[in-house]
């Protein structure tokens, strides 16, 4: 059995993409195309990789793989990371001229700390196309597996094979509420009265979630009532006004506390709540030049002290 990456690319578009008809476009062929391919496959394989006739979608008739097409999906995701590395080890050998460098960051970094560098890189290597992903840790780590980027700064730990892994530094976290509560006007609070609190908390897979839970359970806290919100500026301004409490890294809330729109809760352990912030790279894949500049860059130079969206 001999695996044909032609059809196999069109299959893992139309996996990934959710429907024959969105990665049809997305490889500029027609639908009906995208279909005998991935039906071709199947007949190669004698496996059957899609259950059809899903539920419409936006895009068109929507999709799910059988386990034999999961199972090819991840090792073709797999295949074609490895040939864009391959790609990029070869165009990384004209230097730093040209070409283009994908900083993956999440929400609090790229609003707060990474400006300064990517204004000091554009400033060294203006040739150098610059684009920044932006999202939560799991989003972030996702694309540097897939290869779209070239390098990250994410504020939560990454427990994967695949990614390496570098501490960067540290920041400070700050528990939050109304200016005036009760909370913030008692002292020390115990965990009972911020078990008893409403949280304003970010989504699931955000590095800023994950720290605050595990800080939290370890004084005793249960998050029982809480509110998602997808960012920790809008989780700030909604704390001042007076929605809830929440813990968010000092950089966030430091002009808010400066205006007295927001106060600080004291706890037996405020003075430890810090978290690391990670550099990551994909494992096993070589940087270019312009993504290990840009990492170099980040080590080497030191932040402003009070970094500003």
């Amino acid at each position: 059995m001999r695996l044909n990456l032609h059809l196999t690319r069109i299959f893992f578009t139309v996996a990934t993409r959710g429907s024959f008809s969105r990665g049809a476009e997305l490889l500029h062929i027609s639908q009906s195309a995208a279909s005998k391919a991935v039906r071709e496959l199947e007949e190669q394989l004698g496996l059957a990789l899609v259950e059809r006739g899903g539920p419409r979608g936006k895009g068109g008739r929507g999709l799910r793989l059988t386990e034999a097409g999961r199972a090819l999906y991840e090792h073709a995701r797999g295949i074609f990371a490895l040939e864009r590395a391959a790609l990029d080890d070869l165009g990384a050998r004209t230097g730093l001229q040209k070409g283009t460098l994908v900083v993956g960051a999440s929400t609090t970094v790229a609003g707060y700390w990474l400006p300064a560098y990517l204004a000091l890189f554009a400033q060294q290597y203006p040739e150098v196309e610059l684009r920044v992903v932006v999202g939560n840790t799991a989003t972030i780590s996702h694309g540097l597996l897939d290869c779209i980027v070239d390098v990250a700064v994410v504020e939560g730990g990454v427990n994967d094979p695949g990614i390496s892994s570098l501490r960067w530094r540290e920041e400070s976290l700050l528990l939050v509420a109304p200016p005036g509560s009760e909370l913030a006007g008692s002292g020390e609070v115990d965990a009972r009265s911020l078990s008893r609190a409403r949280w304003l908390v970010r989504e699931s897979g955000s590095g800023t979630r994950e720290v605050a839970e595990r800080l939290m359970r370890d004084e005793g806290v249960q998050l029982g009532d809480t509110i998602e919100m997808g960012s920790n500026e809008g989780i700030a301004r909604a704390v001042a006004q007076g929605l809830g409490v929440a813990m968010l890294p000092q950089v966030v809330v430091q002009d808010l506390l400066a205006l007295g729109r927001l106060a600080t809760m004291n706890t037996r352990r405020a003075e430890r709540y810090r978290r690391p912030l990670f550099l990551l790279k994909r494992a096993q894949r070589p940087l270019s030049p312009a993504a290990h500049a840009f990492s170099a860059m980040l080590q080497e130079c030191e932040p402003p002290l009070h970094p500003q969206p």
